[in-house]
């Protein structure tokens, strides 16, 4: 694959990966290759597939947040998404990433 890194922008509540800036509403700007968009695709997937599990899930009443397998993946999976986003983040992305307190290693 290609390992030139391009600019991407990333919409974190849906999950869009986008080429250029004017396709859609973004929250962060980063410079990836292919490999590195390929490895956040997964991440967001991931993510999609585990918000569903959690949709069914939540219709059970007597099962609490905190103990909840699909919430817990679904938390781990948005920190690595930020992690990356971080790592491959512009100046903004970075300085917002570390203001929203979701990376501890940042804190």
């Amino acid at each position: 694959m290609d390992q030139t890194k391009k600019p991407y922008y990333i919409t974190i509540s849906t999950g869009q990966i986008m080429k250029t800036a004017t396709d859609s509403p973004w929250d962060f700007k980063i410079e990836a290759n292919d490999d590195e968009i390929t490895k956040l695709r997964e991440y967001f997937d991931q993510n999609y597939s585990t918000d569903w599990q959690s949709f069914a899930r939540a219709h059970v009443p007597y099962v609490q947040y905190h103990y909840d397998r699909e919430n817990d993946a679904y938390d781990d999976t948005l920190q690595q998404i930020y992690k990356m986003i971080y790592e491959l983040g512009d100046d903004v992305a970075k300085q917002h990433i570390r203001s929203i307190g979701i990376l501890p290693d940042l804190q």
